[in-house]
């Protein structure tokens, strides 16, 4: 019997033909910071760049931190995105607020770009949920970090149900890394946007290792971009490297969910210069020469040279971006390792609307423990 409380579903919308190989994107900035086609017409305003180049600058400045307090004991495990900074920071540049961000543990640059604040993030690896409730708009209808893989592409898709069936502005924006792609949730997704025709763009951070397990054993698909083939969608690869073409492609991506619900996957090419997590050891399957040739496509590098090519960066301007970034990360840690500490009661209060009978004993025996006799 159809749910009443759901709203009426064409169930033959209209569908563009579907796509049957994948787009390349071309690049605009190469590796050696120089320019290789013209730029497209945000990035003309040398405001706009700087402003990219230091969000960049302030994800790797974040990551260092947040490392140093975990190898200190004040912080739990964390995911750095040294190397791959291009990514999130040219996704979040081309959201609106009505856009909703469903990011995976290591979006945490794209998160702060949409309003949480450093310190939020730290709490939220610190083991504290109130990390994960945002005050600002528009984080604050975005998803906290999905830690399970994949699990977020299903979530993702409702997300985009619920945006096109009210009407709404907005699309849904997904992140996953190439491990994931292996998992039946990411297809599962994928298909449900296809079949439905649902504004959804899932960005798959390929950073060509799954942890340990290299993206050539994950997977015989020619590209990771291919895969969004099978669900009748847009497929297209990126150098993830390169955050003047990242940000132009989410541009035409975002754009093309919000006006006609075509949904897209958008394969961004890049490296893990760290290790996976805190918790791992890169150097004990990867090679020294693999890791040198990598630095060699270092996002930050790449746009910071760029950048002084074209006048824009002198060494007093660097300077001082850097020691912008080092405040205001410093400022977090420190509003970070104030919070106060919640009472162990609080366990409690976000499992359940109403506490079950087993919970509320718990609870009652819990507050004997703290104020009893």
């Amino acid at each position: 019997m159809p749910n009443s409380r759901l709203p009426p579903f064409d169930e033959s919308p209209p569908r563009p033909e579907a796509p049957r190989s994948v787009y390349r994107a071309h690049g605009y900035i190469g590796q050696s910071g120089r320019v290789v086609r013209p730029l497209p017409a945000f990035a003309a305003d040398a405001e706009a760049l700087i402003a990219l180049y230091r969000w960049i600058l302030l994800c790797r400045h974040f990551d260092t931190r947040a490392v140093a307090l975990q190898r200190t004991g004040q912080l739990g495990t964390y995911a750095a995105a040294t190397g791959q900074e291009a990514v999130p920071v040219g996704v979040a540049h081309a959201m609106i607020d009505a856009d909703v961000l469903i990011p995976t543990y290591r979006e945490a640059i794209a998160q702060v770009m949409r309003g949480a604040r450093f310190d939020d993030i730290l709490r939220y690896w610190g083991g504290d949920e109130r990390g994960a409730d945002y005050a600002a708009t528009p984080a604050r209808h975005d998803f906290p970090p999905a830690v399970p893989i994949a699990s977020q592409v299903p979530h993702a898709a409702g997300v985009a149900f619920a945006l096109k069936h009210g009407h709404r502005n907005g699309a849904a924006v997904c992140f996953i890394g190439d491990g994931g792609t292996s998992k039946g949730d990411f297809h599962e997704g994928i298909n449900l946007a296809g079949a439905w025709q649902l504004p959804l763009v899932v960005v798959i951070v390929n950073n060509q290792w799954a942890i340990s397990v290299p993206r050539r054993a994950q997977t015989a698909a020619e590209t990771l971009a291919h895969k969004a083939l099978a669900a009748g969608i847009q497929g297209v690869q990126v150098d993830g490297n390169d955050v003047v073409a990242v940000r132009e492609v989410l541009d035409h991506a975002l754009r093309a969910a919000r006006t006609s619900h075509a949904p897209c996957v958008i394969e961004a090419l890049t490296y893990r210069l760290c290790d996976h997590t805190t918790a791992d050891d890169a150097s004990r399957y990867r090679s020294d020469a693999e890791l040198r040739e990598a630095r060699k496509h270092d996002p930050v590098a790449r746009l910071r040279t760029h950048l002084q090519h074209q006048g824009l960066l002198d060494a007093s301007a660097e300077r001082a971006l850097e020691a912008d970034c080092e405040a205001t990360i410093t400022h977090a840690v420190d509003a970070y390792l104030a919070t106060p500490s919640r009472s162990t009661a609080s366990i409690f209060e976000h499992l359940y609307a109403e506490l079950p009978a087993e919970l509320v004993r718990q609870q009652a025996r819990l507050a004997e423990t703290d104020h009893g006799p």
